[in-house]
């Protein structure tokens, strides 16, 4: 059959091959459809009735906790449940070890600074006392010196 004719073809019938399962692993697992009875002539109301069939089926919608018990924990096997409430345990454990790591790092913080607020203070004092021995020294070389007429 020429690509570019201007002649209409004669529908062809595609004879159907036999069904043959395929395994196809995607993204989100393995899928196996069966083919439609009318598979030689597709029309758009077979594509839309497979939509509609899809939208109103509720089971193909279900969210991946619901599909494996997870909306509740009334119908879960107990060690599920007791391996879920360890796991939200420690979580809440974690949470508690990260605020009270969070509030050491902070007095660390805290004592660091008053420690160098006391070294930058007694740095001033030293050099205070040093200027007033100095003064000191000063104030006594002239008060020896008085008294010189009382011999």
């Amino acid at each position: 059959m020429p690509l570019f004719s201007s002649r209409k073809p004669e529908e062809e019938v595609i004879p159907e091959p036999a069904p043959v399962p395929e395994k196809k692993h995607g993204l989100f697992g393995s899928r196996h459809r069966s083919p439609s009875p009318s598979s030689t002539v597709r029309s758009s109301t077979t594509t839309n009735s497979r939509v509609s069939d899809a939208s109103s089926n509720p089971s193909r919608h279900r969210s991946v906790l619901s599909r494996f018990g997870g909306g509740g924990s009334g119908d879960m096997d107990p060690s599920i449940v007791q391996a879920r409430e360890r796991v939200m345990g420690a979580e809440t454990a974690e949470r508690e070890a990260d605020r009270a790591l969070e509030a050491a790092r902070v007095q660390v913080r805290e004592a660091r600074a008053e420690v160098k607020r006391l070294e930058l203070e007694a740095a001033e004092e030293a050099r205070r006392a040093k200027i007033k021995q100095y003064h000191a020294r000063e104030v006594s070389k002239r008060g020896k010196q008085l008294g010189r007429h009382d011999l």
